[in-house]
């Protein structure tokens, strides 16, 4: 049953505006257009009147959003119902980080003890990629580090933490004898790291974020720099003594290896869960919602 059509109209009633409302659907927004002026012509009245800068619902428009949000309510009823049958069901989740992947590594099989049956499927890719895959409803969950939640509507995010990121550097380094830590200072970023490899994250990613945000505010401009999409690569680059990255607090192991600073100030990302849009939960979903949302708490008891 795709109802996706009918969120159109309800958006748009929203947001009284044709492009706030396309690109909150993610969607052109004179492909939203097309389909409103086609709508009307089916129904031979219009939905929608302009007034004073604002698309306003006529009592025809007004008819119809109603319908639409009480077919979407049956629709959700029905997909619970069904799936409540025999706890049988699939659930899809995104994730972006390593702490994403280690934090479903203790979660599931407690998930798992209580419902046997449900499948999880899990995709990991990187920040944009999830941005697509959660506003086009092609995954349930979105588990991810970010900078910023703008991309997605208060209701659909949770914030579990805010993780610091640390400056990570080889045991042997120099600066090490100087400052055994634990913090370093943007002062000292600049005067005594100018000259290394950096081993940096690739764009769009929360780490290259924070990095970008590091260099412009210590006014350090790197000679060299290598990029990858791998941590761990990145990680056993720094232990080998090859160069000096950003790490966060939950991939900042082999510490016998890599000395971590913090840095002053200190720099954050946030870790979050994402829940894609028109979505109510059945039992297991809550479940499963209520296991990742309270991970990072029940962690720290």
């Amino acid at each position: 049953m795709d109802v996706k059509y009918l969120n159109y109209i309800i958006t748009i009633a929203k947001k009284k505006n044709m492009t706030k409302a396309a690109e909150e659907l993610y969607v052109s927004q004179s492909s939203l257009s097309q389909y409103v002026s086609k709508l009307e012509q089916e129904l031979g009245t219009p939905l929608f009147l302009r007034a004073k800068g604002e698309l306003v619902l006529t009592p025809a428009g007004i008819l119809y959003v109603n319908a639409a949000q009480k077919v979407i309510a049956i629709q959700k009823e029905l997909y619970q119902d069904i799936g409540e049958l025999d706890l049988r069901g699939h659930i899809t989740i995104g994730v972006t980080s390593q702490f994403s992947l280690e934090m479903l590594t203790e979660i599931i099989p407690r998930f798992k003890a209580d419902y046997p049956k449900i499948t999880i499927e899990i995709t990991e890719t990187n920040i944009p990629t999830l941005v697509s895959l959660i506003a086009e409803e092609n995954v349930d969950f979105g588990i991810a580090a970010l900078n910023t939640t703008s991309a997605f509507s208060h209701e659909q995010v949770d914030i579990l933490r805010n993780e610091e990121v640390f400056l990570a550097v080889p045991v042997d380094h120099p600066y090490c004898k100087i400052n055994p830590g634990p913090t370093v200072s943007l002062q000292d970023l600049n005067a005594y790291f100018g000259d290394d490899n950096w081993l940096l994250s690739k764009k769009a990613s929360s780490l290259r974020y924070v990095s970008d945000n590091v260099f412009h505010l210590s006014g350090l401009y790197p000679k060299a720099m290598c990029e990858t999409n791998s941590i761990t690569t990145t990680r056993s680059m720094v232990a080998m003594g090859i160069g000096v990255t950003f790490l966060a607090e939950s991939c900042a192991s082999a510490r016998d290896k890599i000395v971590y600073y913090s840095l002053e100030p200190k720099q954050y990302r946030m870790n979050v869960l994402i829940r894609r849009k028109n979505w109510t939960l059945n039992s297991w979903e809550t479940k499963l919602y209520h296991y990742i949302r309270d991970y990072f708490s029940s962690c720290s008891v």
